[in-house]
């Protein structure tokens, strides 16, 4: 089960249908806050597919590291358009892919997470 954070409406649903179509299930949520009411009341979310420049209390990044430190298991796939994000801005074993991104590069990004292909 993958949960997809995206502020924008359009975004979160090409995103969504991009990662159903990889053969995952998705859950959506609009910005971190929703995305932590979720993770809160789901035992079943494997990754986080997160938008970084999000309005509400946090962006992407912060969402990263409170998802490694409350749910550590859970690997993080952190997105955007504007900025060139280093692994040292994410939390451990968190993977950053630059909008825009591909079907293929999704789909192959979270077959590496998960199953380590």
């Amino acid at each position: 089960m993958v949960l997809v954070v995206e502020d924008e409406m359009l975004l979160r649903i090409d995103a969504a249908e991009m990662i159903k179509a990889a053969g995952f299930e998705v859950v959506e949520a609009a910005n971190a806050d929703e995305a932590i009411e979720v993770l809160e009341a789901r035992r079943d979310i494997t990754v986080v597919f997160t938008d970084i420049q999000m309005p509400g209390s946090m962006d992407g990044l912060k969402l990263a590291r409170a998802v490694r430190g409350r749910w550590p298991p859970i690997k993080i796939i952190a997105t955007s358009g504007r900025l060139n994000v280093r692994e040292m801005d994410l939390p451990e074993g968190g993977r950053f892919l630059p909008k825009p991104y591909s079907h293929a590069n999704v789909a192959r990004m979270l077959r590496e997470l998960t199953i380590g292909a």
